[in-house]
């Protein structure tokens, strides 16, 4: 049992896998955060300067729903935004190398 654990932890060390986990955990909670954002800060400002529609999703040019996919890709870019900045700040990047 105690090798089966080490060659796991090995693995673990080899791959990167620790960090992917970590990149992974933090992007879900960084999800969060960013649609929060977006849905008490970015859609209510949006709201003002464009009318009386509440949610950026709500935007349409006649049949297709603009404002869903801009809203979907302000989301992605500062989720990016946030997951890059969290690795940087945290020197999370040193986790991923694999072992040489």
């Amino acid at each position: 049992m105690r090798q089966h654990l080490a060659g796991f932890m090995d693995f673990m060390r080899e791959r990167g896998v620790a960090g992917f986990a970590i990149g992974f955990i933090l992007g879900g909670a960084a999800q969060k955060l960013v649609q929060a954002f977006m849905d008490d800060i970015v859609n209510p400002m949006l709201g003002l300067f464009g009318g009386s529609v509440q949610n950026l999703a709500d935007y349409t040019v006649g049949t297709f729903k603009i404002g869903d996919f801009i809203s979907v890709l302000i989301n992605f870019l500062i989720l990016c935004l946030v997951v890059y900045l969290v690795f940087k700040v945290l020197h999370l990047e040193k986790l991923d190398k694999p072992k040489e």
